[in-house]
């Protein structure tokens, strides 16, 4: 991609900037997904297992134990909340969200520079006092309100160019990401093996669905409680729920069409059958079915999928200049 005037007479982005913003957007949505996923874990957390956990959730187990003992409240907390080594971490996180913000200044707006450097000073301020059981909650919400003081800002103040469909393709691939990792990590060891929806522990689902900040949304569309291929419905393929897989690739593939349509950009082709193809699996694909075969080796591929869908966005639109 280069910088030069397309038919519609608008400039084309260069390929660095399609890049940033897409790598602005996912950093900005892990950090507010870390910040939640480590309140839910303090506050239900009934053992050091759930701690653990919200590593696998993450691909974290490997890193985490190269320089931790034991993963609990402190060394969990530590390893994602003050960790600049750690490239998961939240300090990480704000560093190169900043870093890819600043090579896109002159492409976004004032309020949103302004905002993600605010936020940036708070996250480089956090302390081991912070870390303290009383203060975790505290930190998390500041963290969460960020966030989402950051998409606000986002929406009220980025202009509707090519920029934009580039950072909201990074929004809604990093979601979709995220909700299959809680989905494949958290759901099989919560659906009971004989589908007896009577023995489901409701706190491990509400746990879950908090995780994913559904759970809301789920008890709106599910008054009566909790059932397994309800809760696995509703996180793949519910088309309402704004961090769904199935409603994050819909908006994903509407953005790749709008660049090549409106801005007549070349690239994306290959990206484009990729996301279709996921989109036909989870709207053809009955839930029941996939419980009854397993959902792990669907939602493998689904991230899998995800990944590749990156590469294919990067090679198409931000490889070279």
């Amino acid at each position: 991609m280069s910088e030069t005037l397309s038919s519609s007479g608008s400039i084309h982005l260069i390929a660095r900037h399609a890049a940033s913003a897409i790598w602005l957007a996912r950093y900005m949505e892990r950090i507010e997904n870390l910040a939640r996923l480590l309140d839910v874990t303090k506050t239900f957390a009934d053992e050091d297992s759930d701690w653990l956990l919200l590593l696998r959730i993450n691909g974290d187990v490997g890193a985490f134990f190269d320089r931790y003992d034991t993963a609990g409240h402190d060394s969990v907390a530590r390893f994602y909340l003050l960790d600049s080594d750690n490239p998961t971490s939240v300090q990480a996180a704000i560093t190169a969200a900043r870093e890819n913000a600043r090579t896109l200044r002159a492409l976004i707006s004032t309020e949103m520079w302004l905002q993600l450097n605010v936020f940036h000073g708070q996250i480089r301020a956090l302390t081991e006092a912070d870390l303290a059981p009383e203060h975790l909650s505290s930190v998390c919400t500041t963290l969460k309100d960020g966030a989402q003081a950051h998409a606000g800002v986002t929406e009220g103040t980025f202009y509707r160019d090519q920029c934009w469909h580039f950072y909201m393709i990074g929004r809604y691939l990093e979601r979709a990401d995220q909700t299959t990792r809680l989905l494949d990590t958290r759901f099989n060891g919560l659906a009971p093996e004989k589908r007896d929806d009577a023995a489901i522990d409701a706190g491990e689902w509400h746990t879950l669905l908090r995780a994913a900040a559904g759970y809301h949304a789920y008890r709106r569309e599910y008054p009566h409680g909790y059932r397994a291929r309800e809760v696995a419905g509703f996180l793949l393929a519910n088309t309402a729920f704004p961090r769904s897989i199935r409603l994050n690739l819909a908006q994903l593939e509407w953005h790749l069409t709008q660049l090549r349509l409106r801005y007549h950009l070349r690239g994306g082709s290959a990206a484009l059958e990729r996301v279709d193809d996921l989109n036909t699996s989870l709207t053809h694909t009955a839930v029941d079915g996939l419980l009854a075969r397993g959902l792990s080796p669907f939602l493998d591929w689904i991230q899998r999928d995800i990944a590749m869908l990156h590469n294919d966005i990067v090679r198409g639109f931000c490889s070279g200049d």
